[in-house]
């Protein structure tokens, strides 16, 4: 069996999905069809993990009161990171839309198992965090998944982990990653919203090596 060998075409089009995944905070209220989710799903199962573990455990909240629990969490999280500001800083963070909670037609919250039976422990020994990294690839590989196909992904990090648990009832071992809101954008952009607002901007610095 060899290799597949991707014509210079589907590398282009590679480079604009990188460049066009954003995280999206403005959403039109049009859910998925059902088969679409479980597509993103079955793609962000492709992900790599140590050992092939698979520590990553995807949870649909479709229930109003618990997503308006964890809309409540994000609120008093969002009024601590602001009271933590002055200024200037304090006035401009408060301009910022941080949630697309309200307008998502679908909600998904991201674990991590840290310490699966499958894989057997295999390269975790030494570095058992990389359980974790493993789960976040998976996020990525669904973010990617969903901007090839025009869908919107925001990651709420603004959230007070233990309480998101323990509204979601989950397992005491399973680590909280990720609050994902999905659906489709109202204005998609090939620039970051954060960029777009002058709130911070990219380093040309970051896209040198280090060489040691």
């Amino acid at each position: 069996m060899t290799s597949p060998a991707f014509p210079p075409a589907f590398l282009a089009d590679l480079d604009r999905l990188f460049i066009w995944r954003r995280d999206v905070r403005h959403f039109r209220t049009t859910p998925l069809p059902d088969s679409v989710l479980d597509t993103l799903l079955h793609e962000a199962c492709l992900a790599p993990s140590v050992g092939l573990s698979e520590p990553w455990r995807f949870v649909r909240v479709d229930t109003p009161a618990r997503r308006a629990a964890i809309r409540q969490n994000f609120i008093r999280s969002n009024a601590r990171e602001l009271d933590g500001r002055s200024g200037e800083d304090a006035q401009r963070y408060a301009t910022l839309k941080l949630s697309g909670m309200d307008e998502a037609p679908h909600h998904i919250a991201v674990f991590c198992d840290t310490n699966p039976a499958q894989g057997r422990g295999l390269g975790r020994a030494s570095m058992p965090e990389t359980t974790t990294w493993s789960a976040v690839m998976a996020i990525h590989t669904l973010w990617l998944a969903a901007a090839a196909r025009g869908i919107g992904v925001g990651w709420v990090s603004i959230l007070d982990p233990a309480e998101a648990c323990s509204t979601l009832s989950i397992t005491p071992h399973w680590q909280f990653l990720a609050y994902l809101c999905v659906g489709y954008p109202q204005e998609p952009a090939s620039t970051p919203e954060l960029e777009r607002r002058g709130w911070e901007s990219r380093n040309p610095a970051r896209r040198r090596w280090i060489n040691r």
